[in-house]
């Protein structure tokens, strides 16, 4: 199949080039998904809080941290919320980045409770340091969090406390058993192996589970930036679609690239390459 996507983007929260606390505005988003109705969430990070858009909405409805974006440690506030994740029962999971923890707000709760992290930047097996992304493994059950300041991504089974290092965990580092600085994972094409975005040396990385080093999917190899189809320069996140194509944000050359599983060659489905800017055709990290 040949697969196509508009030149033009639509805008569906915020307002292009403004910030702000309003209900209509945001402030650095930096995490969005949507529910089973297609309504969208939004990790509004620079204002501690994340924004519910009901599926046509123009304004957001505050369900977690503060709608006045006062941040906090407590169990209503958030700190720089990075990536939001929301299961069937309406459930949300926070990764709330500056608290170095990851929060579940039950449906319709005013506070979350921390099932990650203790709230203090750490390196052992129950403290997270800057985590970005969290991702569920619907068949075990396990959450996977992007340990970004420790790289390292780590696995939570449920009701567990301390989690288990599968990938990363030997410092910060360009060699074939260290990760740098990473800020998105997904599965790839089984459940066994994680494609990690490796914010620090500008590639996507595959990492099987229980090796003990792992490959370069796509990016240079030596960690260099670029803008050609092959290379990236800061990707930040991931996701993958149920054909197990990837989808990639490279924050510094404005633009998402799309990959099909077997092919380091991206194709630029959104944003111009090196261009910023927020008109309709244009990203800006």
């Amino acid at each position: 199949a040949i697969l196509r996507w508009n030149q033009t983007g639509i805008t569906v929260a915020g307002i292009s080039g403004q910030s702000g606390l309003a209900a209509n505005r945001l402030t650095s988003p930096r995490g969005v998904t949507l529910d089973w109705s297609n309504s969208i969430y939004v990790a509004d990070s620079g204002n501690n809080r994340v924004q519910y858009y009901p599926r046509g909405a123009l304004s957001g409805i505050t369900v977690c941290g503060q709608s006045n974006g006062v941040s906090g440690l407590n169990s209503s506030h958030l700190f720089n919320p990075w990536k939001v994740m929301v299961e069937n029962e309406g459930d949300i999971y926070v990764v709330d980045r500056n608290n170095h923890r990851i929060q579940l707000w039950k449906f319709n709760s005013s506070f979350g409770s921390t099932i990650a992290g203790l709230g203090v930047s750490g390196s052992n097996a129950s403290q997270l340091s800057n985590p970005q992304d969290i991702f569920r493994d619907e068949k075990s059950g396990a959450l996977y969090i992007t340990d970004t300041a420790n790289h390292r991504i780590m696995r939570y089974f449920r009701n567990e406390s301390t989690g288990t290092v599968v990938a990363g965990g030997n410092g910060l580092g360009n060699s074939n058993i260290q990760l740098s600085s990473p800020t998105g994972a997904r599965f790839g094409v089984s459940t066994d192996i994680v494609m990690i975005v490796n914010y620090g040396t500008n590639n996507i990385v595959q990492w099987k589970i229980g090796d003990h080093n792992r490959t370069v999917f796509t990016g240079n190899i030596n960690g260099t930036t670029g803008s050609t189809l092959t290379q990236l320069y800061g990707p930040e996140c991931l996701v993958t679609d149920p054909m197990d194509n990837l989808y990639v944000a490279g924050r510094y050359n404005h633009r998402v690239q799309f990959f099909l599983p077997d092919q380091p060659n991206g194709t630029t489905i959104a944003g111009k390459t090196a261009i910023s800017g927020y008109n309709s055709t244009l990203l800006y990290h």
